[in-house]
């Protein structure tokens, strides 16, 4: 480096500081720009704490919009690294891998249902060090938590799927842009969550978020459908269009949402409760009609002419295709018995709308990956697709742009790493949230729930086509994060109480539906299963719709026929009280777990 060079890098500070700010790139995974002043204050600010010179209230909110999160175990923190649109880059998985070996101690991150990743169990000192390591590879969990815009997400398949009117990523990475360490969303009555999807067959699930676009074209005009006032959780509903078309490429989408977020922001009322103060709440209340008509009223205010909604320098404009692998010079060939690679072909593989490439899903079990497989991951990413990937809504990762004849390599090496199963998507690609493993509203162990699940699916060999379809989810409480609301069959974690006793336990949904474009809610039955009799459950209720439906009729059909009593007659014996007995105490035990359960639920502070 020369001198000059020197001399200019120490007065401009660290890229990243107020004196030498980041310059945003196009690079998927580095669409939130770094800021390193806010490391400088967390390390401050936690000290602060930790010296007992501020209030935990007072750091809890500050810490929140830094993207840690208290949880249920003390003195250890939960960082959760927000990935826009599911994007991530090899270098950026290694910098995962990294930081959860040095930090993280039960050795793995989580990919949750909203995409980000999840590293849980890391105490606060070491909090503060892993998120300026993550920033240095351009991911940042800045507004990760608290009553702010969360993570944005994407259909992963945008950009490369059929049907698609355009690519929404350009226009996902500008709102992202625009509207994080935005004024009007730093104490907002709750969070929002936001969904871009990219086709009709809404892969991103917008009925379901706080926020939603759906592509739209109007006289060769490029626009959004905005959805408002989606969610599940203690009251689901799906989100109503609050708009049939706003423009894309003169920002109107950013206006319209900065007016709804001022709205939604003034409604101090909502403030009152923070178990229901959601955007849903208020539309609810006032219908969407009304709520159209304040938007329109807002949008009339001064301090529209004080924004700059100019998409210039927001747009996430990146050309993965220009990036994509060369065809490969000698690729390998299967032989033999090839069933197994001809079930993941038909379940994990689909052609991409440019010929000649595939994108490939991976079924990552739980959500959870090793340091180990972030690398190896890494390099296969390098090797076969570009660098390109991205996390989904199902907890699986999905590599965009492999070459068609390359397809059974990146299968091999997967496999390697014990993640070339087939089955994604499928019934045995069963979604959880962590449940007792980590948050302080769990009241079940939903992740041993779902290895006892997964287990049981496996043992069943299930080959019927129809049966595969079904999608099970399951949450250790009752706020919806694996979004059990809308799976086929869902849970969510509860209690039963037997004298001085206390079993786990589930309530279940059946008949929700999420995929073609139509979001629906589950019907909620009137039975409690102890924790141990759920996968017997789930047998009996596939057995029952493999023997009883009609021809072709889908699960959410069949349950929705049959009706809820049908259901619960057929698990009836299953929810059945037990006496504490040496025969029983299986069922006092949680899953994953051996000592006798308690319900031990502290307050969440998503509503802090």
């Amino acid at each position: 480096m020369e001198p000059t060079a020197v001399q200019d890098l120490k007065k401009k500070g660290r890229k990243g500081s107020l004196d030498n700010p980041e310059v945003v790139e196009d690079v998927p995974g580095h669409v939130i720009p770094i800021l390193e002043h806010e490391f400088d204050d967390f390390d401050v600010e936690a000290e602060r704490f930790l010296g007992n010179d501020v209030t935990e209230d007072e750091f809890i909110k500050f810490r929140l919009r830094q993207g840690v999160y208290g949880q249920r175990q003390a003195d250890v923190q939960m960082i959760r690294v927000k990935l826009p649109f599911g994007g991530v880059t090899p270098e950026q998985m290694e910098a995962f891998a990294d930081v959860v070996e040095e930090y993280a101690p039960l050795n793995k991150g989580h990919i949750t249902t909203r995409q980000n990743i999840q590293i849980h169990h890391v105490p606060l000192r070491d909090a503060a060090k892993a998120i300026r390591e993550l920033g240095d590879a351009g991911l940042s969990s800045r507004e990760g938590c608290g009553n702010t815009v969360r993570n944005v997400t994407g259909d992963p398949w945008a950009g490369i799927c059929e049907g698609e009117l355009f690519d929404p990523t350009p226009y996902t990475g500008a709102f992202v842009r625009y509207f994080v360490r935005h004024e009007v969303c730093q104490l907002m009555p709750r969070k929002v969550k936001t969904a871009f999807t990219a086709t009709d067959e809404d892969r991103a699930i917008t009925g379901i978020h706080d926020l939603g676009y759906i592509p739209r074209v109007r006289d060769g005009v490029r626009g959004f459908e905005m959805r408002v006032g989606g969610g599940t959780s203690i009251m689901p509903r799906v989100a109503p269009t609050i708009h049939d078309f706003v423009r894309a490429d003169d920002g109107e989408y950013l206006k319209v949402t900065e007016a709804v977020l001022r709205i939604f922001d003034r409604q101090d009322w909502l403030r009152e409760n923070r178990a229901r103060a959601r955007i849903k709440v208020l539309i609810d209340k006032i219908g969407p009609e009304e709520f159209r008509r304040q938007v329109d009223e807002e949008l009339e205010g001064d301090w529209v002419a004080l924004r700059d909604y100019s998409l210039d320098g927001r747009l996430f404009e990146h050309d993965e295709e220009a990036n994509a692998p060369e065809p490969a010079l000698a690729p390998g060939s299967p032989n033999g018995d090839n069933r197994e690679l001809n079930r993941f072909l038909a379940s994990n593989v689909r052609g991409q709308r440019q010929d000649g490439f595939s994108s490939v899903e991976v079924k990552v079990t739980r959500g959870d990956l090793t340091p180990y497989q972030f690398r190896a991951l890494a390099d296969l990413m390098r090797q076969f697709s570009g660098g390109y990937a991205r996390t989904t809504v199902h907890q699986n990762l999905v590599l965009r742009w492999v070459r068609d004849e390359s397809v059974y390599d990146l299968w091999r090496g997967l496999l390697e790493l014990g993640l070339g199963g087939a089955g994604a998507h499928e019934v045995t690609d069963v979604v959880s949230c962590p449940g007792t493993d980590s948050c302080k509203l769990g009241i079940t162990s939903s992740m041993g729930l779902n290895r006892a699940v997964q287990e049981r699916l496996e043992q069943m060999e299930i080959e019927d086509p129809l049966t595969k379809r079904v999608h099970i989810k399951m949450s250790g409480c009752p706020n919806g994060c694996s979004q059990h609301h809308i799976a086929d069959i869902g849970f969510y974690g509860a209690s039963m109480k037997v004298g001085d006793k206390t079993i786990p336990a589930y309530v279940a949904h059946v008949g929700g539906r999420y995929e073609g474009g139509e979001v629906a809610m589950g019907q909620r039955l009137k039975v409690r299963l102890a924790a141990k009799r759920v996968p017997d459950a789930i047998e009996r209720w596939l057995r029952m719709y493999e023997e009883q439906r009609e021809d072709g009729e889908e699960f959410r059909d069949f349950a929705g026929r049959v009706g809820g009593g049908e259901l619960e007659a057929a698990v009836k014996d299953l929810a059945m009280p037990v006496e504490f007995s040496l025969e029983n105490l299986q069922l006092f035990v949680d899953w994953n777990r051996e000592e006798p359960f308690k319900v031990i639920r502290g307050e969440g502070e998503c509503a802090v």
